[in-house]
């Protein structure tokens, strides 16, 4: 009886995690493409659930941190998507790769030209940003969310260490350390070592595309001696067997005279 007890609680709590974690993670976050190192750029997506079974999504609204304003800020075009970005002056001037920022970009919106983020999926919003700041480890990014029937969900509350998950979390996203091949490095600087990777690989594959035609010429000329060679064996073979015949006609012939005779 204890035993059946204790698997019908345990069942009980497994039906509940199943229930809960969905709503529970069902929030709209962000997370990078790779890594998101400090003091460098990274491309980040914005994860948009549908929480709604009679709604769609159509509209998000980020909020970037005012704090630690980024320089660069460029969307990815998404289909079935109008992106607007907005900027606005700082208080503060920030110093960006040498020249001097005034203005950065605030908030970036979404809105949906068609049908929009449909019950049951989701949608990425890709975003490239920098330079990522050195002084934090994490940016706290606020989002709206606007449904097709006028409901607005706001991801706005701040996560505290040690503290439980509040119901409607703001979209986190963690920086790693900074590194020799990410801190302060601009967007043409990342831009020139990827450069020089594509032309050594264009130059590699030239190459080696060189050396398989050169390999497959060798492999030819190789080719078309052997069948010369091939058919020289054969007629020197059919001379020899024609000159053997032509002799041992000869000799028959000889050797008839001589009997006649």
């Amino acid at each position: 009886m204890k035993a059946s007890r204790i698997a019908a609680a345990g069942a009980v709590a497994a039906a509940a995690v199943v229930v809960l974690a969905p709503s529970a993670l069902a929030h709209v976050s962000v997370q990078p493409e790779g890594t998101a190192a400090q003091g460098g750029y990274a491309v980040v997506d914005f994860k948009v659930p549908n929480e709604r079974d009679d709604a769609s999504t159509t509209k998000l609204e980020v909020t970037f941190p005012a704090e630690y304003p980024l320089s660069s800020v460029l969307p990815e075009p998404v289909p079935g998507w109008r992106t607007e970005v907005t900027r606005s002056e700082l208080d503060k001037p920030i110093e960006s790769h040498g020249r001097q920022i005034t203005e950065a970009v605030t908030k970036v919106t979404w809105t949906a030209t068609g049908k929009g983020i449909e019950p049951g999926f989701f949608q990425k919003f890709p975003v490239s940003v920098g330079a990522l700041p050195d002084t934090t480890d994490e940016l706290v990014f606020k989002a709206l969310q606007t449904y097709s029937n006028d409901e607005v969900v706001r991801w706005i509350e701040v996560p505290r260490e040690g503290q439980e998950e509040p119901d409607n979390p703001a979209p986190v996203l963690a920086l790693s350390a900074a590194t020799g091949d990410h801190h302060g490095s601009a967007a043409g600087a990342d831009e020139e070592p990827a450069a020089d990777a594509a032309n050594a690989n264009a130059n590699a594959s030239a190459s080696a595309s060189a050396t398989s035609t050169a390999s497959e010429g060798s492999g030819d000329s190789t080719d078309t001696t052997a069948r010369v060679l091939g058919v020289v064996g054969i007629a020197v073979g059919a001379a020899g067997v024609a000159y053997g015949v032509l002799a041992g006609r000869r000799r028959d012939s000889a050797t008839g005279a001589t009997t006649s005779t």
